[in-house]
């Protein structure tokens, strides 16, 4: 019998700081997570149009590269992928009242590795 995708989720985080993403993928995978990196919307796109697999998106807001910023892309995910729980950062501020798609979370930069941890798990079970 082999583990429910539900067990290690793959996460795909879209973030355009390499630091900052090295750092969000290390510690999720050090939760158990199977990370995929994308450096902005149109690579994330991209991936969750050739997999399948994707159990939840982690999105930072401000990314100069690609073609949307990480609010527009929530709630093109949303659309597209409403079975996908979205999860936004940000250290620019909280959203305003229609910037993120219904059922979304917002945590605010700088995190905790464990409020991230605990916020994706959480919200995974919840959405399973």
């Amino acid at each position: 019998m082999s583990e429910s995708p539900s067990d290690h989720p793959v996460v795909l985080l879209v973030e355009d700081d390499g630091l900052l993403l090295m750092e969000a993928s290390d510690t999720l995978a050090d939760a158990g997570f199977t990370v995929v990196e994308a450096s902005h919307a149109d690579k994330a796109l991209k991936v969750l149009e050739n997999r399948d697999d994707v159990g939840v998106l982690m999105t930072d807001v401000d990314m100069p590269q690609g073609s949307m910023d990480g609010f527009a892309l929530a709630r093109l995910v949303a659309h597209r992928w409403p079975s996908i729980p979205v999860l936004v950062v940000s250290g620019m501020g909280t959203p305003g009242p229609n910037d993120m798609p219904e059922g979304a979370r917002f945590i605010p930069k700088p995190y905790e590795p464990t409020t991230l941890v605990r916020t994706l798990q959480a919200f995974i079970s919840r959405a399973a």
